[in-house]
């Protein structure tokens, strides 16, 4: 019945949702689906099931994504711009985080960045700063987690991990 309920959700599926369809404990439908996703993900097929910004969903693994896009014939729907990228990469990190603060941080005004993101739905507005003018702050929405495919922000890639890759520059 899990199964089931995931397959016909939209969005992830958490497991107080499911435990409350189901008048199940919440802990009992927690060890089921941990069990379940060892179950189905130990098989290898096309689909894996996983935790994802809070929920349970199914998903084709990540080594199919170029043979299911030739299939659908479609681009990659979510292409930012670099400046886009920058200023999302700023936002999760530092969320949250004023306009000025960004500002601050790129070096560079990001007006249409902030409004992709927005219009993108990868970040959202998370109220006003106690400071002067009252600038809005910025975070990530649930919408980054699915499109990034992460579980929360906690895996998020270290800045020491950049920091390697750029050959310690």
């Amino acid at each position: 019945m899990i199964e089931a309920l995931i397959f016909v959700s939209d969005e992830p599926l958490t497991a107080k949702t499911i435990a409350a369809v189901l008048k199940e404990d919440k802990e009992v439908i927690n060890e089921t689906l941990t069990a379940l996703a060892q179950e189905f993900n130990a098989r290898n097929g096309g689909l894996q099931l996983r935790e994802v910004a809070g929920g349970w969903q199914f998903a084709t693994r990540p080594e199919y994504h170029e043979h299911v896009r030739a299939f659908l014939k479609t681009r990659p729907s979510a292409k930012l711009t670099i400046a886009s990228l920058e200023t999302l990469a700023v936002i999760a990190y530092r969320q949250p985080v004023t306009v000025p603060e960004i500002l601050e941080i790129r070096g560079v005004q990001s007006p249409s960045s902030i409004k992709t993101l927005l219009d993108k739905k990868l970040i959202v507005a998370k109220g006003r700063k106690d400071t002067v003018g009252r600038p809005m702050m910025y975070g990530t929405s649930k919408e980054f987690l699915l499109q990034f495919g992460l579980k929360d922000l906690s895996e998020l890639p270290s800045v020491e991990d950049f920091h390697d890759l750029s050959g310690g520059s």
